[in-house]
């Protein structure tokens, strides 16, 4: 297989197409069987294109870059794992909550996690109740 960017020389549309070998691309051509998607020109050409070449030097970097990617989600989902099996999820009520908890000495739970604005912590700081935030990504995410 061969990838060629073509342009057609009617609209200058430039877009890319593959083709069993070079062969094939001639013989398609001679044939009038190449057209631009736009204006239905049989005036395709090739194009100047960049060729691929391997890097191993940058492959190898690129390796290590999704490793350090992998890890940083693999740690992120096992914070997650944690967070969800040893805190309670109190969803957009987290002030309130955190409120609670702190005022209320009857009231010592478990931890809890969910969400608040960024007044909200704000303000539950000035308060003196201390707060963590930390990455949160929707597990379908994490996995992607």
């Amino acid at each position: 297989m061969i990838k060629y960017s073509l342009i057609c020389k009617d609209c200058n549309l430039t877009f890319e197409s593959w083709f069993a070998n070079s062969k094939e691309y001639e013989k398609l051509k001679r044939k009038s069987f190449l057209n631009c998607h736009i204006c239905n020109s049989i005036n395709i050409e090739k194009n100047l294109m960049a060729p691929s070449l391997i890097n191993k030097n940058l492959d190898i970097k690129r390796n290590k870059n999704n490793d350090k990617y992998y890890m940083i989600k693999k740690t992120l989902n096992d914070y997650q794992k944690f967070i969800k099996d040893n805190f309670r999820n109190v969803g957009d009520n987290f002030a309130y909550e955190a409120r609670s908890i702190h005022y209320d000495q009857k009231n010592k739970e478990k931890g809890i996690y969910g969400k608040a604005s960024q007044q909200d912590l704000k303000e539950l700081k000035e308060e003196g109740i201390d707060t963590y935030t930390i990455p949160w990504v929707e597990k379908k995410k994490i996995n992607s």
